[in-house]
């Protein structure tokens, strides 16, 4: 690495209700280094503010590099944002309301910093590093604790008339459907999370329909303490009702694809998060095909529906591009 330690970089961080990941990356978007932290987000704003910075300065050192060289950091934090102010308006998982974290960020690391929401960030990353800024128009969807989602439309970021487009996780898919977290009832998030499936699991097991997921909890564990990758395990073991409820929330994405590719018709759909990094293979086939089923006659012609590979690091990377974007700068 000694060769790049003379030059600038930038540092790209994603921002969630459980953890902070933090990425040092060059100005050509080259990963040298990542560090994680828990976010301890019952603490308080001013708290994972510390933590947050406490991370990138760890992620520096880690690099070996000192904040000196450092031109910006981008984060991508969940909820409503104002990319301008660097607010975050709502954030229901940290429980904010109109937190300035740009300016609280900028006074702990004296750099610039710019703040987009975590999914049109994680977008940004897949766009611009994945798939090489080829596509014109991409949708992304995300299926993780939640379901946010981002759009490009003529190769840029969309955010919208009052900057909150790509909250596609709360397009109700199912009138009268389960609560969701925003106080709506049937929303595509409440029907396919991580959340929703792992709720739904603990639900029918106490009703008494057996699964493998019971053998994974250790004392005092419910069904929902478990991870994702918990459910790739008990699915590999041929537990039936693990697959019954996945591919209940493997339809309901593929509706809500369907439903995105009829109004939107853009020219790639790629599915990211916890809970597709997990279980691209078990989901994908359920979602193509329900996907083919409600989406309009030619509406899908030649859109290419495919899983992103950058997985956990398409948060921080589209967060660097956020940066490079911002301040200009040229490879």
């Amino acid at each position: 690495m000694s060769e790049t330690i003379k030059q600038d970089v930038i540092v790209g961080v994603d921002l969630g209700g459980t953890k902070i990941l933090a990425g040092i990356f060059t100005p050509q978007l080259k990963q040298l280094q990542t560090v994680k932290l828990s976010t301890k987000a019952s603490r308080g704003f001013d708290s994972v503010v510390e933590r947050v910075a406490r991370c990138v300065r760890d992620a520096v050192d880690e690099a070996d590099l000192s904040l000196k060289q450092v031109r910006g950091v981008g984060i991508g934090a969940p909820g409503a944002i104002n990319p301008d102010s660097g607010e975050v308006i709502f954030a229901p998982n940290l429980q904010w309301k109109n937190a300035p974290l740009q300016k609280a960020l900028e006074k702990h690391l004296g750099v610039p910093v710019f703040v987009e929401n975590d999914c049109n960030a994680c977008t940004l990353g897949i766009h611009e590093v994945e798939l090489m800024g080829k596509s014109r128009s991409l949708l992304g969807i995300f299926l993780g604790t939640g379901i946010g989602g981002g759009l490009i439309l003529d190769g840029q970021l969309y955010s919208g008339f009052n900057r909150t487009a790509g909250e596609v996780g709360h397009m109700v898919i199912q009138v009268g459907g389960p609560k969701c977290g925003c106080g709506n009832n049937g929303c595509f998030e409440a029907l396919a999370s991580r959340t929703s499936i792992f709720r739904e699991l603990a639900r029918r097991a106490k009703e008494g329909e057996k699964t493998q997921l019971t053998e994974f909890l250790k004392d005092g564990e419910s069904i929902t303490d478990l991870k994702s990758g918990d459910l790739r395990k008990a699915l590999r073991k041929g537990d039936k009702l693990t697959a019954k409820v996945l591919q209940e929330a493997a339809k309901h994405t593929g509706i809500a694809v369907a439903n995105l590719v009829n109004i939107l018709s853009p020219q790639t759909v790629v599915l990211g998060g916890g809970v597709m990094d997990a279980l691209e293979d078990d989901l994908m086939p359920i979602i193509l095909e329900t996907a083919r089923d409600y989406a309009m006659p030619g509406t899908l012609k030649d859109v290419e529906i495919l899983a992103s590979k950058l997985g956990d690091d398409a948060g921080i990377t589209g967060a660097a591009v956020l940066v490079r974007q911002r301040l200009k700068l040229a490879d």
